[in-house]
């Protein structure tokens, strides 16, 4: 029989000069571009003397509920129109830094949110919120939260 020689089989090795050559590269960038990141035009920016205090008010609002046109409910007590609007001019005089969020049945149309929407508003309620369910697709559970999600605000 012949003496064959065998060479070994190359091993596979990664060459990461490359990588590294890259990753330098990338260093320098960052490293030159981040400080001109932070550099802005230099401006004084005013101040203000009364600035809003940080109360529970403005973490728990006070809530609205329309169950039908012409039915206002606020907190266990119910009314119509003008006693809404009379009960939420007493309580923004007892806390005027309190927000509202407004509940209506799904059905309503859209004047009769509006209308104590409008009249919160003229109040001058610091932030006026709806507040809004969960939409199930057909198909899934239909079951509504218990309490629904956190308000989305909208200016007022």
């Amino acid at each position: 029989m012949r003496n064959v020689r065998r060479t070994p089989a190359p091993v596979p090795d990664i060459n990461v000069t490359p990588l590294v050559d890259v990753v330098l590269v990338l260093l320098v960038i960052f490293m030159v571009v981040a400080p001109q990141l932070e550099k802005d035009v230099p401006v004084t920016l005013p101040g203000i003397f009364n600035v809003d205090p940080d109360v529970k008010a403005m973490t728990d609002p006070l809530k609205v509920t329309i169950a039908k046109a012409g039915e206002f409910h606020i907190g266990d007590q119910q009314y119509d129109l003008e006693g809404a609007a009379q009960a939420l001019i007493a309580e923004r005089e007892a806390n005027p830094y309190r927000r509202l969020a407004l509940r209506a049945d799904e059905k309503l149309g859209y004047g009769a949110v509006r209308e104590i929407f409008n009249r919160a508003q003229k109040i001058g309620f610091p932030g006026i919120a709806l507040m809004v369910g969960e939409k199930h697709r057909a198909g899934q559970a239909n079951e509504a939260p218990a309490e629904p999600p956190a308000p989305g605000a909208t200016g007022g």
